[in-house]
């Protein structure tokens, strides 16, 4: 395997958004194993899965956004660790040919996961499992194109919200349990916060490809103000689920909470500015990360 290549896979498979994921499928497998005994051959299983969804959203949308112009569009000034596209196509470590290959790969080991589970396990997955796919390709991709039409961030906060937490959780439990699902919907808004953000140093590469994000439909500062709803809302649930039910442990997941003020504050103060804006997307990835470690805890301590 040529370096080009190899950097270019491990492009697609960051693991600075992976971590979303990952949270989500924490969450779910906690929840799972305090209500019982985990089958760990099928937590695998859905990792496996899940991660190769996730690099095959990365890659096909790779070829979206490279031919509307969408990366290629991004000025040095807003190149981001965090937004701009995995860029593998931009900087040349994959070929058109080879990207499309490695997204058809990822998306065949995803569906085989998926319907490993619904043959074998649970066959309700299956709904969760199609809208997954679906959500993935669609995300990018015509007809729906979903974030170039502005619902993009409400895609993501269902399907790393709900779709993989609940989806784990039904795997393991043959049952979606209502405390699982609340649990799931601040991660989600959290996980939307984090999209949310990497749309501001894409902002102008965004509108001048015709990528009508909300953070493009709104303009920046209306956008930073609605970030900052978002971390509140977010947190304001997780404050609310013990009274809902959740074991009193699970306000562990207040610990995103610092890190996620934290970035609306920075966001608020700068919101057109990328190099100011680049910590507040460290700590709003920070932010969800610990939500999912302190409410996995809670659940598990809480058992």
């Amino acid at each position: 395997m040529r370096p080009t290549l190899a950097a270019g896979i491990h492009r697609l498979a960051d693991p600075k958004i992976t971590l979303a994921s990952a949270a989500s499928l924490l969450v779910g497998t906690a929840a799972a194993a305090r209500d019982g005994p985990l089958a760990w051959g099928w937590v695998v299983v859905c990792v496996a899965g899940i991660f190769a969804l996730e690099v095959a959203k990365n890659a096909s949308g790779e070829l979206v956004d490279y031919d509307s112009g969408a990366d290629q569009a991004v000025a040095p000034a807003d190149r981001s660790p965090f937004s701009g596209g995995k860029r593998v196509l931009v900087d040349g470590l994959l070929s058109k040919r080879e990207t499309a290959a490695v997204a058809a790969v990822a998306y065949s080991v995803g569906i085989a996961a998926g319907l490993a589970v619904v043959f074998a396990r649970e066959p309700r997955v299956l709904w969760l499992g199609l809208a997954g796919v679906g959500l993935a390709w669609f995300y990018h991709s015509p007809p729906f194109r979903l974030s170039y039409r502005g619902l993009g961030e409400l895609a993501v906060a269902a399907a790393y919200g709900p779709g993989i937490a609940c989806g784990v959780y039904l795997t393991q439990r043959h049952a979606i349990g209502a405390e699982v699902l609340l649990a799931s919907l601040p991660l989600g808004l959290l996980i939307a916060a984090f999209l949310w953000i990497n749309e501001f140093p894409d902002y102008l590469a965004d509108r001048a490809s015709g990528k009508r994000t909300l953070v493009v439909r709104l303009g920046r500062p209306r956008a930073s103000r609605v970030f900052a709803a978002m971390i509140g809302l977010a947190y304001a649930g997780a404050l609310a689920l013990p009274g809902a039910g959740l074991p009193p442990a699970t306000l562990l997941a207040l610990l995103g909470l610092a890190p996620g003020v934290a970035a609306a504050r920075r966001l608020a103060a700068e919101p057109e500015r990328t190099a100011r804006i680049v910590p507040a997307q460290g700590w709003t990835l920070i932010s969800f990360v610990l939500y999912a470690v302190g409410m996995a805890a809670g659940f598990l301590v809480g058992s």
